[in-house]
């Protein structure tokens, strides 16, 4: 059988509460009549009563956040002790700083006489306009937990995201920061990051190079592309075949524009060497081949008059 409450009736403990109030306040009005003296020594007394469990709250907070610094800093050695992963360390170090954070406020505010049962239920009655509230950042920790889990990058990995290129620097419960080339710091929430595409440039130890390099008609292919090889070997931080992982250089006619013929130049090199290699053998390939005998082309156009 379902029992159904009228909304209209009173709590009856809601009432009783009420009453216990109204009584409290009836009786302290008729003490400051009668006796006003009597009066003031009650409210001096409740007073120094309250100031005393202020002045306990206080120093119960004060120490909870001095052991919530020490807590953080045992895991943070710990963590470094183990070798453990720093996307992980700083995972959990932010997710029990929250934690412990939470619980300390809640034990203040029962050292002040405020009923935390009550609080609990309050808290309770009130999830789901909570969750509501917060459902961008319940989505950013589900988030969070599916990166942690997937491990599609970790702190000091090159990655480019939501629109971002940059190093991780630091990953919270909800959130990740990335420190961009130009030194900017972006914050990127875990809702969007677990959900869109994310590129690492950082988990494979080798990275191919591509040059494109456009020549005039009439260039000797074979020569070109010999000379294109012959800068690239030149470069010692270029790696060949007998590293596992990697390829020998490559040279190719890519394609035939309408004022040149292209060539391009493929090349692997170590993570670290990819942006110097790329501009040293840019900057070769500008001195070297004019020396050689191969000419850049300019645009041009064949026009044809009939009389």
């Amino acid at each position: 059988m379902i029992l159904q409450t009228n909304p209209l009736v009173p709590n009856p403990d809601v009432t009783s509460k009420v009453d216990s109030v109204k009584a409290a306040a009836n009786d302290f009005a008729e003490l400051l009549v009668t006796d006003p003296a009597a009066a003031a020594h009650q409210v001096a007394v409740d007073a120094i009563h309250f100031g005393l469990k202020l002045l306990l709250a206080i120093v119960i907070y004060i120490i909870g956040i001095w052991l919530i610094g020490l807590i953080k800093k045992a895991l943070k050695r710990l963590f470094e002790s183990r070798g453990t992963d720093k996307t992980v360390a700083s995972f959990v170090s932010s997710f029990t700083s929250v934690v412990l954070t939470v619980t300390l406020i809640v034990i203040t505010i029962g050292t002040l006489g405020v009923n935390t049962t009550s609080l609990a239920a309050l808290l309770a009655g009130g999830g789901v306009a909570i969750g509501m509230a917060l459902s961008g950042t319940l989505q950013n920790f589900s988030g969070g937990l599916l990166i942690l889990a997937f491990k599609p990058f970790k702190v000091g990995d090159f990655i480019e995201a939501q629109g971002y290129a940059g190093t991780v620097t630091e990953m919270s419960i909800v959130s990740t920061r990335l420190t961009l080339p130009d030194n900017r710091s972006v914050t990127i929430p875990h809702g969007p990051l677990a959900n869109g595409n994310i590129n690492n440039y950082t988990r494979n130890p080798f990275r191919r190079l591509e040059w494109k390099v456009g020549m005039e008609y009439g260039v000797d292919a074979e020569a070109c592309k010999a000379k294109l090889l012959e800068i690239a070997k030149a470069d010692g931080r270029v790696l060949d075949a007998s590293v596992p992982g990697a390829q020998a250089p490559m040279a190719a006619v890519l394609s035939l524009e309408s004022s040149s013929v292209v060539f391009v130049l493929r090349a692997w090199v170590r993570n670290g060497d990819y942006w110097n290699v790329y501009f040293d053998v840019n900057d070769a390939i500008y001195q070297q081949l004019p020396q050689a005998g191969f000419g850049f082309p300019f645009p041009q156009m064949d026009i044809h008059v009939k009389s």
